[in-house]
């Protein structure tokens, strides 16, 4: 076997173990947001749900702002400082992120605290006061663990990222908020709930970078602030925007005082779920990237960008298909009132499942130094979908906020997928995401013909979802699996049989370094 093809072979495998374990942390993240979201709906009503999706929708920006972009930018620089064995440059990294978002997050918070009332009045609810102040209790907690957690993945590793960020966190918060619920504390209980569960986690993500940062030699920090300065402030804006087009419907349906937020966070909240693979993916894929890059390899680089995107693809398309064939029958379980939003469900997977089929496009961009380009991507996003928002919502209320965040999400990753096209010659269509089309339809078709067979009955949607998955599975086992697939089924059934990795770097590390910065064996 050819060394670049081998060598390919190596990150390929790197990214299934970081990868299937960021997976399995999604999965389990984005059940426990579902269960939190079903909890509420269900003992508070789809009012106490809009309101909650609200102080969540300040929080996810807030933290944002607080970052200062310095989530990608640790990520990124920790990866380079590691590849070219500079300790020095790594610690005084690490250094100043974390000390720059945390400044700046008790300073945001200060400030959303005191403008409370004025920001529920804005919204046309002051109910949402108590809220927000205890969102502006959690900012800190939820900057810092955001910053440590980004910085640990520049090791290439997931294991804190995943245990932390995406299973103890949720986890913690869907315990608490049930306890809350219990005992009668309310949406108050369930924003207390918020505010533990994101203080505990911070702590336990410094310990785990403590542990990483230990094994790096000690040296004198040198601190750099203009390159990480200019990659973080344009990466901000790029993520402050993304981030905009995730939560800027929900807040403007508040500023035209729609009464069904309730009912479109749900709608939201069973798409995302859908989606839930792109996100361990992207995180899984991107130190990788910013790794090979730096070194020139362009042919790894295209190699892992169409693996990650056929991942993306073939393990979202049943969950697509779900949601297009059975979104009234999935909504009723919030209620009878949700099952309003089933125009909403279709029109959001459409525009999501534009998103899976381009892959971390995104990634690409930020991970090659493309930032700037990036950014100006999620700003016209962003813009496009707020004036799509203000021309839709006052017509046609919620379903109008879903085809304006669609149509910006259609548009932003076409320009993408040409731009990467232009930097390194990828692209995201390979024969292996045509077989997972090809076993979408056919998982569609059966789909449709349950529906068809069985209106009205009480069971159909289990009915549904088994005739999709296996139909699913029946077709992609009868196209074939790849030359990848095979190696990533075999790479996870390996690890699983020893129990997982070592330790927290068992995600093809990058080597340790020295005092004088020279890379040494483990």
């Amino acid at each position: 076997m050819p060394e670049g093809s081998a060598r390919g072979d190596q990150h390929v495998r790197g990214m299934a173990r970081g990868g299937g374990l960021n997976l399995l942390g999604a999965l389990l993240s984005q059940a426990a947001v579902f269960l939190i979201m079903l909890l509420l709906a269900r003992a508070l009503g789809i009012r106490e749900v809009g309101r909650y999706a609200q102080c969540y929708a300040v929080l996810s920006l807030a933290g944002l702002l607080s970052l200062s972009g310095f989530r990608a930018g640790l990520t990124r620089f920790v990866a380079v400082h590691l590849a070219d064995a500079d300790a020095p440059a790594l610690r005084g990294t690490i250094r100043l992120g974390l000390a720059v978002s945390a400044g700046s997050s008790v300073v945001l918070a200060g400030a959303l605290a005191a403008g409370a009332p004025w920001l529920a009045d804005r919204l046309h609810d002051p109910g949402l006061v108590t809220g927000l102040r205890l969102v502006a209790l959690a900012l800190p907690a939820s900057t810092v663990c955001e910053a440590a957690l980004a910085a640990t993945r520049g090791w290439r590793t997931q294991r804190p990222f995943t245990f932390i960020g995406q299973l103890y966190e949720p986890g913690a918060r869907l315990l608490l908020t049930a306890l809350a619920l219990v005992t009668g504390a309310g949406l108050t209980g369930a924003f207390w709930a918020l505010v533990v569960a994101g203080w505990s986690a911070a702590l336990l993500a410094l310990l785990a970078l403590g542990r990483l940062v230990r094994r790096v030699p000690p040296a004198r920090p040198v601190h750099r602030p203009g390159e990480l300065f200019r990659f973080s402030t344009v990466s901000w804006v790029s993520s402050l925007s993304s981030t905009g087009l995730i939560w800027v419907d929900t807040l403007l349906l508040g500023f035209f005082a729609n009464p069904d937020i309730g009912v479109y966070n749900v709608a939201t909240r069973l798409v995302t779920v859908a989606i839930f693979v792109l996100a361990p993916v992207n995180a899984a894929f991107g130190p990788y990237l910013a790794h090979l890059y730096h070194r020139g390899d362009l042919d790894d680089v295209r190699r892992v960008y169409a693996v990650a995107t056929g991942w993306v693809v073939r393990l979202s398309l049943p969950a697509f298909v779900a949601l297009l064939v059975l979104p009234g029958d999935l909504l009723r379980v919030f209620g009878g009132e949700v099952a309003t939003g089933a125009a909403v469900t279709v029109v959001l997977a459409l525009g999501q499942l534009v998103n899976a089929a381009t892959g971390p496009c995104g990634t690409v961009l930020n991970m090659s130094g493309r930032v700037a380009l990036n950014m100006a991507d999620n700003l016209v996003a962003l813009l496009l979908n707020v004036l799509l928002n203000l021309w839709l919502i006052p017509a046609y209320g919620i379903v109008g906020a879903a085809a304006a965040w669609s149509a910006s999400l259609i548009v932003v990753n076409v320009a993408r997928v040409v731009q990467v096209r232009h930097l390194t010659g990828a692209l995201p269509f390979t024969v292996g995401m045509a077989k997972g089309l090809a076993a979408g339809v056919a998982a569609l078709l059966a789909g449709l013909l349950v529906r068809w067979l069985v209106p009205g009955w009480p069971g159909r949607p289990v009915a549904g979802l088994t005739a999709i998955v296996a139909v699913y599975l029946g077709t992609v086992l009868a196209l074939g699996l790849s030359r990848e697939d095979v190696m990533v089924l075999r790479t996870l059934a390996r690890r699983r049989r020893r129990g997982g990795p070592p330790d927290a770097a068992g995600d093809d590390p990058a080597p340790a370094v020295d005092e004088a910065g020279r890379a040494v064996s483990r």
